[in-house]
Parts: C-alpha cells; sequence; structure tokens
C-alpha cells in the first residue's frame, strides 16, 4: 500500500500541488467488485482545499488517473454501519449517498480517523460521524504511513489547539503595534522575550517590597488563633454543665413514656372488658325464656325468637386473639352451649307434638271431602307452623342434626297424610270419570257408589306405564267397506278406539270428562305450589345464611372453592326442596298415570283432551317456578299423555292399513276418510289455542299420509266399483274436509288432494265417453295414428281401412237415436258406481257433457282436415248433444 501511496502522490497529486493523506482500496457495494481507491488530499496553497478523490487504474492497466472528486465541505455524513463490530463497508453522503466495502477495516478505520482530523482542523461545518466507535476518532492516522506521505508535518494535527477570539484580538493588536512582526519573525520574537523578562523583574521587586505587610498579617493570624483557644475552653465548661440537664431531661422523658404506655394498656383493657360485656352477655330475661319459654302462645314464641337470635349473636361473636384463655370467656360459652342444647332439645320436643296434633285435627276432615272432587286445603296447618319458622332458622344454623330430624318427621308424617288424601281424591275421580262411559249396549255405566275394594281392584289394574292398555285393540272390529246405504251404520275407523265403538261416544260424554281432568289438576296444582311455598319458608331453604364454621358438608371429597360457595349452598337447598316434595307427593305421579290409563281405556280421544290440559298446567307451572317440584311432576306426565296420543294415532294408521273392502257393494266414501274428518272436527275444537299445537299437526300429517295412502290401496283392490271413481270420491270428500276446517299445516295436503280428485274426474269421464261411439273413437284414433306416422291429413282418404266410404259407415251407426240411448245407458252406469253422499252425478255429467263436446268438436276438425270437399257430417249436432244430456238428467 505505501508503493501505491509514492505512485499516486508522485502520479498524479504532485502535479496539482496536493498531498495524499490517507488512501483505502474499495468497491462499490453490491455491485461486481471493479477496485478504485478514496483518497483524502489537502491542497498546498493557502487557503487550504481538502478533498476526497476517487483514481481508478486504466483500462490497460498501466498507469492510474484521477476520475472524480468532491470537496469536503459537501459531505453531510460518513455511516460506518457498525460501531462495535469489524465491518468493511461505509457510506459517503455527498448529493448522493456513495456505498463502498473496503478491502479491509484497518483501512476503512484509518481513512474515516483522517477524514475526522481533517474536519476538525480545516472546516467550521462539522461532518456528522453515524456508528464510528469514539475511540476511533480520537487516534491519529498511523504515523509511519502519514509521515512517509506527507514528510511530518501533520504531526501537528494532534497538537493544535485553536485560538479563540480575545486570543486573536491580543495577537493582532501586538503585531499592530510592531511593524515588522510580520517581515522580520525573529527580531520580534527577540522583543517579545525581553520584554518578558523586564515583567518577570518587575513581580519580584514588588514581592519583595510587601515584606512588612506580610509580617503584619502573619502577627494577626497568631492573635486569633489564641482567641480561639479561649473561646474553645469556654465551650467545653458549658458542654460540661449542660451534659448534667441532658441526664436529667432522658430520665423526665422516659418517665414520661412509662406513664403513657401505663394509660394505653389500661385504656384498651377497658375496650377488651366492655367489649366481653356487650357481646357475650345474654340478659336474664333471654335465659329465662329459653330455658322455660312458652312455646305455644303468640307471646311466648316471639319471646323465644328474640332470645335465641340474642343468643346466637353472642355465640358467634368474633373473639379477639387471647380472648378464648380467659377463664370468664370459657364459662360463659359453656352456659351459652347448654342454654343452646336445652333450648334445642325443647323445640324439638314441641314441634314434634305440634305436628302430631295438627296431623290428626286434619285427618278428621278427610271424611267431609270424600264425596267431592275436591282436596283438603292444609292452610291452617301452615298457618300455625310458620309462627316457628324463625326458631327453624336458628335451629338449622345451631343444631343441623336436630333440624335435619324435623326436617324427616315431618316429611314422613305428611308422606301419609297426603297419600291418604290422594288416593280417596283419586278414587273418587276415577267413578265420575268411569261414569262418563257406556257399556256394549250402549248404556252408561253405573255410576252408584261401588265398595272402595271393588273400585281399587279395578282400577289398580290401569297402574303403570300406559303402554299395557293397548291389548284391547287387538278385539277391535275389522273395517269393511259396506254399500252407501249401510256406511253411516259403521263405526267410523278413527273413532273404533278401546272397548267402545263410535256411536256410543257423544260429545255431552267427552265434555265431562274433560272437566274432571282439569278439575283433577286444578285440585292438585294450588295443593303442590303451596305446601312447595310452605317448606321453603317453614325450613328457610329459600334463604342462604352463612353457615357455622365447621357445619358445611364436603361435596366430591372437600370443600367447594370460596367464590362458588354461594351457588353451592343454592344448589343444595333447591336439592333438598325437591327430594322433601318428592317424598311428600310420591303419589302424585302414578295415581295421575294410572287416572289417565283409565280415561285412555275409556275413549281413546281422551288423549287429545289430556294433551292440551296437561300442556297447559306444565306451562303455567313453568311460567312460576321451572324447577318446582309441580313443574317436573306434570312434566313427567305429560311425557305418558304424549306417548297415549301418539299411540292413539299409530292405532289410526294400523286400522287403516288393516281395512277390507266388499266386494258384491260399491265403495263410496271410505270410513275412514269420513272418520278423518270427524277427527279433524273435533281436535280443532279442543286444540284451538292450546300450547301444543305443533303435535297436532305433526299427527295430522302422519293421518292424512296414511289416508291418501290407503285411498289408493282400496282403490286398486276395487272389483265393483273403479278405481277413478274411488279416488275422485274419496279424495274430492278430503279436499272438501280440509277447505271447511283450514288446516294450515294441511294446505299442501289440500292442493294434492284437489289435483287428485280432478285428475281422476277427468280420467273417469275419458275412459266412459269412449264407450257411447266406440267404433267411431276408434275409427279416428287410427287418422291420428297414420298422421302421426307421417301420412298428409289430406291424403288420410286414400288409405284403404280410412277412405270416404268406411268414414260414412262409422258415422250411419251412431244416429242421434243411438247417441242418445248410448248416452243414457251411461248416466245409468255412472249413477251405479257414484255414491249419493258425496253428490257428485251432476258433477260428473257436466264433465261428460263438456267432454263429449270437445270430442265432436274434434272429430269435426278432423273430418275437415283430412276429408276435404267431402262435406261428410255427423248424424247429430251440438245442439242435439245439449238437449240429450239436459233431457236425460231431468230424466233421472
Amino acid at each position: 500500500m505505501t508503493a501505491i501511496k509514492h505512485a499516486l502522490q508522485r502520479d498524479i497529486f504532485t502535479p496539482n500541488d496536493e498531498r495524499l493523506l490517507s488512501i483505502v482500496n474499495v468497491c462499490k457495494a453490491g455491485k461486481k467488485k471493479r477496485n478504485c481507491f478514496l483518497c483524502a488530499t489537502v491542497t498546498t496553497e493557502r487557503p487550504v482545499q481538502v478533498r476526497v478523490v476517487k483514481v481508478k487504474k486504466s483500462d490497460k492497466g498501466d498507469f492510474y488517473k484521477r476520475q472524480m472528486a468532491w470537496e469536503l465541505r459537501d459531505l453531510a455524513e460518513v455511516d460506518a454501519k457498525d460501531a462495535s463490530k469489524e465491518n468493511p463497508e461505509f457510506d459517503l453522503h455527498f448529493e448522493k449517498v456513495y456505498r463502498w466495502v473496503a478491502s479491509s477495516t484497518a483501512e476503512k478505520n484509518s481513512f474515516i480517523s483522517c477524514i475526522w482530523k481533517l474536519n476538525q482542523r480545516y472546516l467550521r461545518k462539522k461532518v456528522e460521524f453515524v456508528n464510528v466507535s469514539s475511540q476511533l476518532l480520537e487516534e491519529s492516522v498511523p504515523s509511519g504511513e502519514s509521515q512517509s506521505v506527507a514528510g511530518g508535518d501533520e504531526d501537528a494535527l494532534d497538537d493544535y489547539q485553536e485560538l479563540n477570539a480575545r486570543e486573536e484580538q491580543d495577537i493582532e493588536g501586538m503585531m499592530e503595534v510592531c511593524e515588522y512582526a510580520i517581515s522580520n519573525a525573529e527580531a520580534f520574537a527577540e522583543k517579545l522575550s525581553r520584554e518578558l523578562q523586564v515583567l518577570d523583574g518587575a513581580n519580584i521587586h514588588s514581592i519583595m517590597a510587601s515584606e512588612k505587610q506580610v509580617n503584619i498579617l502573619m502577627q494577626l493570624l497568631d492573635e486569633a488563633l489564641s482567641e480561639v483557644d479561649t473561646i474553645e475552653g469556654k465551650m467545653s465548661s458549658y458542654e460540661e454543665m449542660l451534659q448534667s440537664v441532658k441526664e436529667q431531661m432522658d430520665q423526665i422523658s422516659q418517665s414520661n413514656r412509662l406513664i403513657q404506655i401505663s394509660n394505653t394498656n389500661n385504656s384498651k383493657l377497658l375496650d377488651e372488658i366492655q367489649f366481653l360485656v356487650n357481646y357475650m352477655d345474654l340478659s336474664k330475661g333471654h335465659i329465662r325464656a329459653l330455658q322455660e319459654g312458652d312455646l305455644s302462645s303468640s307471646k311466648g314464641i316471639e319471646a323465644c325468637i328474640n332470645a335465641s337470635e340474642a343468643l346466637l349473636q353472642c355465640m358467634n361473636v368474633a373473639l379477639r386473639p387471647g380472648h378464648e384463655k380467659l377463664m370468664a370467656v370459657k364459662q360463659q360459652q359453656h352456659l351459652f352451649t347448654e342454654l343452646r342444647d336445652t333450648f334445642a332439645r325443647r323445640l324439638t320436643n314441641h314441634l314434634n307434638n305440634v305436628f302430631v296434633h295438627q296431623g290428626h285435627d286434619q285427618s278428621s276432615m278427610l271424611s267431609q271431602h270424600m264425596a267431592e272432587l275436591t282436596l283438603p286445603k292444609h292452610n291452617p296447618l301452615h298457618r300455625d307452623l310458620l309462627r316457628y319458622a324463625k326458631l327453624m332458622e336458628w335451629l338449622k344454623n345451631t343444631q343441623r342434626e336436630k333440624y335435619e330430624g324435623l326436617s324427616r318427621t315431618y316429611v314422613d308424617y305428611m308422606t301419609r297424610l297426603y297419600e291418604r288424601e290422594i288416593k280417596d281424591f283419586f278414587e273418587v275421580a276415577k267413578i265420575k270419570m268411569a261414569g262418563t262411559a257406556k257399556d256394549g249396549k250402549g248404556n252408561k255405566f253405573a255410576t252408584l257408589p261401588r265398595k272402595e275394594s271393588a273400585l281399587k281392584q279395578e282400577t289398580e289394574s290401569l297402574h303403570g306405564s300406559s303402554g299395557k292398555l293397548t291389548g284391547s285393540t287387538s278385539s277391535l272390529n275389522k273395517l269393511a267397506v259396506q254399500g252407501s246405504s249401510s256406511r253411516r251404520s259403521q263405526s267410523s275407523s278413527l273413532l273404533d278406539m278401546g272397548n267402545m265403538s263410535a256411536s256410543d261416544l257423544d260429545v255431552a260424554d267427552r265434555t265431562k270428562f274433560d272437566k274432571i281432568f282439569e278439575q283433577v289438576l286444578s285440585e292438585l296444582e294450588p295443593l303442590c305450589l303451596a305446601e312447595q311455598d310452605f317448606i321453603s319458608k317453614f325450613f328457610k331453604l329459600q334463604q342462604h345464611p352463612t353457615l357455622v364454621q365447621g357445619e358445611v358438608e364436603e361435596s366430591d371429597g372437600g370443600q367447594p372453592p370460596p367464590g362458588e360457595y354461594r351457588h353451592f349452598i343454592q344448589s343444595t337447598e333447591k336439592d333438598m326442596v325437591r327430594l322433601m316434595m318428592n317424598k311428600v307427593f310420591q303419589s302424585i305421579e302414578t295415581e295421575l298415570n294410572s287416572l289417565i290409563a283409565l280415561g285412555d281405556k275409556i275413549d281413546s280421544f281422551n288423549s287429545l283432551y289430556m294433551l292440551v290440559k296437561m300442556s297447559h298446567h306444565v306451562w303455567t307451572a313453568e311460567n312460576v317456578d321451572p324447577a318446582s317440584y309441580l313443574s317436573t311432576t306434570l312434566g313427567n306426565v305429560l311425557v305418558t299423555v304424549k306417548r297415549n296420543f301418539d299411540k292413539c294415532i299409530s292405532g289410526q294408521i294400523r286400522q287403516m292399513e288393516e281395512v277390507k273392502i266388499s266386494k258384491k257393494s260399491k265403495v263410496g266414501i271410505l270410513p275412514f276418510v269420513a272418520g278423518f274428518e270427524e277427527f279433524a272436527e273435533l281436535a280443532e275444537t279442543i286444540f284451538r289455542n292450546a300450547e301444543r299445537r305443533g303435535d297436532l299437526d305433526k299427527a295430522y300429517v302422519k293421518l292424512i299420509r296414511a289416508v291418501f295412502m290407503n285411498v289408493e290401496k282400496v282403490a286398486n283392490e276395487s272389483q265393483k266399483t273403479p278405481r277413478d271413481v274411488v279416488m275422485m270420491e274419496n279424495f274430492h270428500h278430503i279436499f272438501s274436509t280440509l277447505s271447511h276446517l283450514k288446516i294450515s299445516c294441511l294446505e299442501t295436503e289440500r292442493r294434492e288432494a284437489k289435483h287428485k280428485y280432478t285428475d281422476h274426474l277427468r280420467s273417469y269421464v275419458i275412459n266412459s265417453l269412449g264407450q257411447p261411439l266406440e267404433k267411431l273413437n276408434h275409427f279416428f284414433e287410427g287418422v291420428e295414428a297414420r298422421v302421426a306416422q307421417g301420412v298428409r291429413e289430406d291424403e288420410v282418404s286414400y288409405q284403404l281401412a280410412f277412405n270416404k266410404q268406411e268414414l260414412r259407415k262409422v258415422i250411419k251407426e251412431y244416429p242421434g237415436k243411438e247417441v242418445k240411448k248410448g248416452l243414457d245407458n251411461l248416466y245409468k252406469k255412472v249413477d251405479k258406481h257414484l255414491c249419493e253422499e258425496e253428490s257428485l252425478l251432476q258433477v260428473v255429467w257436466h264433465s261428460m257433457q263438456d267432454e263429449f263436446i270437445g270430442q265432436y268438436k274434434h272429430f269435426e276438425g278432423l273430418i275437415g282436415r283430412c276429408y276435404p270437399g267431402s262435406e261428410i257430417t255427423m248424424e247429430f249436432t251440438i245442439g242435439d248433444m245439449l238437449e240429450y244430456f239436459s233431457s236425460i238428467a231431468q230424466s233421472h
């Protein structure tokens, strides 16, 4: 690198009066490596110009040439990329940014250091150095390289210090005084030296002249030191005097502290005593009430409630640390425990006696309700017991075992009481319900009183699942399709359920059953709600007090987390209410299922009434309390009612599938079609504004699809009545029924029924009209076949079988009298096919008239197109046809 510097100095910079101070071998960053040199130079002439010159080898490579130069004052920033790691890359920010990569990090650092020194020496505008180590900016250019190039002159860069403004002014003023300061520097320097010597001598003489003043100053200092010693002595004596005062004050302060501590302790002790007296002292009146208070009178109960609450407050007081060690506190706690146990025993015994006494009074009232369908009211019992509700709450918080014992005693006793009441109530309901049914001869079942044992034997067979009752349907009469005159006497398939025939069931009986079932539910609902409300209030299960420590039962092996404590208490008390209600009213669900089974056996249509009533009561109970016993129990029973309803629908469908038709009589309106109409009319009356309308809609869809399917089945199996007549009449009846009832969920089936009725009416008309003009129909069918095969219409007459002579021969066979005779026979045949109930004869006859006229016009059109100019016409006109149809209809 030294040889290159000498070569560059000699060949490039010396001819331009420049000195080379630093050099670095670089290439442009990110491009193909083409090396060049960046040189830092200064001019030898003043004012000094500092440049950065780019030097590059010539294309032949035998010499160097100057390619580009930048003034140092145009340099804005030097970016070394990284101050902590070695990195050969650096940027020079002139008018644009030049990115370079040095051949080595040492060369880069040396070049940047030289730029920094030149900037400090020659430029007033300082260049910004970024990512450059502070140590590098303080170092000098390596001496070997710089001296070899610059001849040692650049050593002054390290010692140079710029003059400030005042120094420049002083030098300029001194040089103005001496005219030869610039022309003869040596003479100027000798003059300055002589003046300096004169000033030094003057300073020495001045110091020697001030010796006397110095001696006086020293004497004054000695006097001051002696005064200081005197003052220090006095200060020591004062300090000794104050030391004794300090000791006395310390003793006084210590005494005051002890007095203050004693007063504080006395005050705290008084507070503790007052706390114990205020919160752990039970009055004699409260003690007497707990030991001897009258639990049968209202005044005595109120006194016991106040005393028990005061006792609970004393027992639950939060004692401060150390209180439990005091003998008086232990004695009071022992007294409280004895009072609590004594009063708990008295209260438990008294409430047990109250349960028994009140229960006997309630049992004596049962005979008054035996003949009526009502349940005894327990409001007096509840009212008397609610006086003890606060005492039960106290027992719950203090004696959990006795509280739970009383709960079990109440539940056991009330279970027996309610079981008798509910059993007798349902026996009366079953007697009244059985009176709504009739025997097989049409006579109503006797409603006279029977022995309880006989009624019990009859009704016990109905307990359990209602699914056991389906066995009776095996004895149902098979449906037979009879003639129109006897069809109404047959039992409808939709009404032929259970042991009772459709003709024996009337609306009055069903209405009576509905009222009985509604009265049963209406009696049960307030009874259950009142008992649940009483249990919640009396046993304090609707509130959530903080339990005494240690009385929270562990769940799943551990105590619930504090954040879930409230939810834990709520769920536990709800479970207790539900368990107690399930025990007390354990017979309700069984009795309800038995009653439902009896009603279903009497008449399966009763399941519709029961579904609506039960759904309404379930909905009402859920609105009051979704988690109540009544809501849960009625919901379970509703499942049984819904199962019976589904079984009823399935039975109807099964009976439709088992239908048999008579081979000797015409079909007419099928019994299950008429039965569906009666079922739908009754169901619409029952389910008007009902909550379970969706169940009926689903049943409708199942039934109507079964009706459709079995109508087609019967039509296919019919031998005497044409298939189209069976389909037409029955689907017309279905369409009329659905149009009259306007059942929204069956709108699709209504349109389908209309479509089937229309299609089969047209099919029957077309097939029937082919008979009176049979040969003429066959002739023109042949003509149409020839045209369809490609024969031109005007050439059909040249066909041997379809020439004009053949056409005239066929037409002559059907004069007006023969046509009228054929239509009269057709009318009689249609009359035999159709039933009277649906009254479709005139509709079919009118459709046949329209179809016949259409055929007549079609035949005339074929004659005109296929036999042009033949002047062949039918022997009867459209007017004749209208007169034939009208006279035939009027004559019959």
